[in-house]
């Protein structure tokens, strides 16, 4: 069995998983790539179903470390954290809790945040902003608290949507209080450790990146960039980076190229290249017509990045762009926007109409591989995950369990 050491994610080692789990928002390394290959094409009825189940609403996507899969969606009136088999999908442990959270924008009212596994723990951020932690064998509640309430956390458009991370023994959540922007916790205790920032609270989960030794926790938060200690709160990089108008979002997850770091939102705001150094960092680029990301983070590999450009609402294309020189390989126009996982040289796509594609990972030319419809109560908007040759996927109705290997 191959072990992977979170060395990116983590100071010392939280948990021993395994390199094909996926324990976390966009997976191991939080940047949408697999440590898998070998993903076959289907036919037009889609890969083999090893099982599914019923799921109540949100856009939180499923989390998997050996054969225990957490599920975090909303049943009646409870926001419901769910541990079932990862290959049978029979059921381990359920915890639940009342939640008040209505969308204003009739979104839905599920979680959007993923959970994280580590260090023996599931923790869970929800729409309504509480906070908790349980233990990932018995599902037994370690800690909870209300971060939005006690905080007096401004309101934002859609509720809670950033994803925590753990950071060796703490949790790093971009909370959006006055003076408490981020919030570092114990993930044993919840108790506070410490806070930095004013900034507001964004859609985009935090990253962890390390140059020259040095471990950077990396934000996009409602103002833009913050890069911190994750140990003591101590602020290294800090800039503006959003669009002028109020109603606007930042959503998508910083990608870490290398001694690099890529944002992007959109709302004629664009994307915005950083060099990442041990204190800080520095402004390489910045552009409104390379890769405009709405909500889903790019994926990179060898050079280009793909993903999808353009404002959700509009039909955001779908594009290969070569990141030094800015150049559009290829773009697919009104495309939508969807999920992504990179595994090997392919592109597992789960668009938000429950169509799942397989694409060549290609500069050359737009390939599609593979294209089914495979779940049809959208919108479909939770991340994918790909743990031990199992895809999972979800809508608003049914998680699914596909064989992609």
């Amino acid at each position: 069995m191959r072990w992977l050491t979170l060395g990116l994610l983590c100071l010392a080692p939280a948990a021993a998983l395994r390199a094909d789990d996926w324990p976390q928002f966009l997976g191991p390394r939080r940047d949408g790539v697999s440590a898998e290959a070998g993903v076959k094409a289907w036919g037009p009825n889609g890969p083999k179903v090893l099982w599914s189940r019923g799921v109540g609403p949100g856009y939180a996507g499923a989390v998997v470390a050996g054969e225990r899969l957490i599920l975090f969606h909303r049943v009646g009136n409870d926001e419901v954290v769910e541990c079932v088999r990862a290959d049978t999908g029979k059921p381990v442990w359920k915890s639940d809790y009342p939640t008040k959270f209505e969308d204003d924008f009739g979104k839905g009212d599920g979680p959007r945040a993923t959970p994280v596994i580590a260090g023996g723990s599931v923790v869970t951020f929800g729409a309504d902003g509480w906070l908790h932690a349980f233990e990932l064998e018995s599902g037994k509640k370690l800690w909870g608290r209300n971060v939005v309430a006690e905080y007096r956390v401004p309101p934002g458009f859609f509720g809670v949507g950033s994803s925590p991370m753990v950071v060796g023994d703490r949790v790093l959540v971009n909370v959006g209080g006055k003076d408490a922007g981020i919030v570092a916790f114990g993930l044993d205790s919840g108790k506070e450790l410490w806070r930095a920032t004013g900034d507001g609270a964004s859609y985009s989960s935090p990253t962890t990146a390390t140059v020259g030794g040095v471990t950077h926790a990396v934000f996009f938060t409602r103002q833009g960039v913050v890069l911190l200690d994750p140990t003591t709160g101590d602020v290294r990089f800090q800039t503006r980076w959003r669009a002028r108008i109020e109603a606007s979002v930042n959503a998508a997850t910083p990608l870490i190229l290398g001694d690099t770091a890529f944002f992007s939102t959109s709302y004629d705001t664009g994307a915005l290249l950083i060099k990442l150094k041990k204190d800080g960092a520095e402004k390489l680029w910045d552009s409104d017509a390379v890769m405009t990301n709405h909500y889903n983070t790019s994926i990179h590999r060898d050079g280009h990045l793909y993903g999808f450009h353009g404002r959700q609402e509009a039909g955001a294309s779908f594009r290969c762009v070569e990141l030094n020189t800015h150049k559009v390989c290829w773009d697919r126009p009104r495309f939508g926007c969807g999920s992504m996982i990179l595994a090997g040289d392919r592109i597992i796509v789960l668009t938000e109409s429950g169509e799942l594609l397989l694409v060549e990972a290609t500069p050359q030319a737009y390939r599609e591989l593979a294209r089914a419809q495979v779940l049809t109560s959208g919108p479909c908007r939770a991340q994918i995950a790909l743990a031990n040759g199992r895809l999972y996927a979800r809508d608003q109705k049914k998680l699914s369990c596909f064989a992609v290997k």
